[in-house]
């Protein structure tokens, strides 16, 4: 197998894009790529593949082929090239991973030398704000990334897994479904491991200060742990500044082959980052919700591949649809022992100068969360990372980094996972 690197990535700042088109906003994104990729726009040219990233082009009437009426705009002004293989790629909140894991397999198995990632999302809809109608069909949009063929059997695991722990499972049509399942996980975490709704607080009031220095997050304010307490109540035990908002975005990156960044000026390949290794993993009705969750799996697969062990890890970014996420996928990534996240992200493991700085980002209850876009933005956070260009947020020395990105729920876990792991070569 070929390695493939990561050369140039872009991500749009995230936040409302209502008078933008789905074209435009590719447009925007490959034209940051290129500027980021320092190669050219004829760059572009030499893309033999794409893989699409999408999940709501449905709402908007593009059911099908949706990365082909994307970028055909695109093809017919000469940017990419006429004809080029489109993928389109779908797993709900990790699909722009998938995009990356696309790309790079076409690389490193030698079908071609330069493929693009690229993923686009419209969450919000028209008056949303506003009209109640409107509001509700947004946030129906996520129905479909939940067992829509058993439903009942769905929501008979949190029923049931509510009343363990004497709760209630209270789904309501004014925010997303997802905010209900985080929070009965969270519950069942502090009600197994005595988890506190301080200790989540403090990741998010972490992630929300390091997303006042990003200047692609949609939200760019720090915040103090009571300032997350005292906010809006979502979904007990979880505040409005623990949750991800409603968010449009693109994001796009070229993977190459070792073989073509040979061929590059010594500026390219030093800012090159390598994929070192990617695995995925899908849930189950099955587990337990004292039981690893699928994205142990996937990371325990990822590692193999790369041969690197959690204490090799640097920097993380993890799937914080809500910010009791960022405490269960430390647990999962194995940076800390399963129960222990709580304590690990409040006594500062997870932040600046921590043993393993995650969601410098912002994580997505600061930077965003455009479904489609969300995974393909974490995998460029850690590139920007690894490249020593991040800033304020910079983690000194980081060579290895890891992104961790789920999609649905199926049963009391997501339904995919995705874990890519990347590396800082030495020259």
């Amino acid at each position: 197998m070929r390695d493939a690197f990561l050369v140039g990535i872009s991500t749009l700042p995230f936040g409302r894009y209502l008078d933008v088109s789905f074209r435009e906003l590719a447009g925007r994104a490959v034209d940051s790529l290129v500027e980021d990729s320092g190669l050219g726009v004829q760059v572009m040219g030499e893309v033999e593949s794409a893989w699409f990233g999408n999940c709501f082009l449905g709402t908007h009437g593009q059911n099908n082929v949706r990365g082909q009426m994307v970028l055909v705009e695109l093809m017919d002004a000469g940017v990419l090239p006429q004809r080029m293989p489109v993928t389109n790629v779908e797993a709900a909140c990790a699909t722009g991973s998938f995009t990356v894991h696309g790309a790079a397999r076409e690389v490193m198995c030698g079908h071609v030398d330069v493929s693009l990632a690229l993923a686009v999302e419209k969450v919000v809809l028209p008056n949303a704000g506003v009209d109640d109608t409107a509001r509700q069909r947004m946030f129906a949009q996520f129905d479909g990334a939940t067992d829509q063929l058993t439903y009942e059997r769905f929501l008979g695991s949190y029923t049931r897994a509510a009343a363990e722990i004497g709760q209630e499972f209270a789904p309501a049509p004014d925010r997303s479904l997802f905010m209900d399942t985080y929070a009965l996980q969270a519950l069942a975490h502090m009600h197994r491991y005595g988890t506190t709704v301080a200790q989540i607080a403090a990741g998010a009031a972490k992630n929300h200060t390091y997303g006042s220095e990003n200047p692609f997050a949609q939200y760019r304010f720090p915040m103090t742990p009571q300032q997350v307490l005292d906010d809006r109540l979502v979904s007990a035990p979880l505040t409005r500044a623990m949750c991800a908002p409603i968010s449009d975005g693109a994001a796009a990156a070229l993977v190459v082959s070792g073989d073509w960044l040979a061929g590059q000026d010594a500026a390219i390949r030093e800012r090159a980052v390598r994929i070192k290794g990617f695995a995925a993993s899908g849930g189950t009705y099955r587990r337990g919700s004292g039981e690893p969750t699928l994205s142990y799996e996937a990371a325990r697969k990822a590692y193999a591949v790369a041969d690197i062990t959690p204490g090799d890890i640097d920097v993380a970014e993890v799937h914080d649809a809500t910010s009791f996420g960022e405490i269960l996928q430390v647990e999962m990534l194995g940076l800390c022992e399963q129960g222990q996240g709580g304590p690990f992200v409040a006594d500062g493991a997870t932040g600046p100068g921590g043993i393993v700085p995650t969601n410098t980002s912002g994580g997505l209850v600061s930077k965003g969360h455009p479904v489609g876009v969300t995974g393909l933005s974490m995998i460029n956070e850690l590139v920007v990372q690894l490249r020593g260009e991040a800033a304020e947020r910079q983690v000194e020395g980081a060579r290895i980094a890891v992104a961790e990105n789920g999609g649905g729920v199926l049963g009391l876990e997501e339904a995919v996972c995705a874990v890519t792991v990347l590396e800082r070569p030495s020259y």
